[in-house]
């Protein structure tokens, strides 16, 4: 078990259960963390931005990695990216759990994996111009899903 207690905590020093991290620099990103803040806060999860310096080290990615994906990091240390984070939070909400169904269908989650990955893909920065998430490390990301 990994100890956040320092790094990431919630404004009434309660520790959180979770963090999920997002692209501060996607619109996209940040209207649906906005949405789901209070669910988040509801359940003891906190957000943060995967922009955060102290994130790349936290999760152990390099930084043109850590953009390609929203990524769950529970307090007892498992992590999650992508859809495989949408699913596991999906678990923590009752009105989401037909993702969890969902994701349990033969082949599903490959799907979910694959639909997610071409959003992020095509999501809109800040600047309005395409996220600058190079052909070769999707390519990367999306053979390594497959083993």
């Amino acid at each position: 078990m990994i100890s956040l207690t320092s790094e990431f905590t919630d404004t009434k020093s309660r520790h959180a259960r979770g963090w999920l991290f997002f692209d501060a620099d996607c619109h996209f990103c940040v209207k649906i963390a906005r949405a789901l803040a209070p669910t988040l806060q509801k359940r003891n999860f906190a957000l943060a931005p995967l922009q955060d310096p102290r994130v790349g080290a936290l999760l152990g990615l390099s930084q043109s990695e850590l953009l390609l994906e929203m990524r769950l990091l529970l307090s007892n240390g498992q992590q999650a990216g992508g859809a495989d984070a949408a699913v596991a939070f999906a678990h923590e909400i009752w009105w989401a759990r037909p993702l969890v169904w969902l994701a349990r269908l033969p082949g599903m989650m490959q799907l979910l994996r694959r639909a997610y990955r071409s959003t992020a893909a095509h999501r809109k920065c800040s600047a309005a111009i395409s996220c600058a998430i190079t052909t070769s490390v999707m390519q990367r990301s999306t053979a390594s899903s497959k083993k």
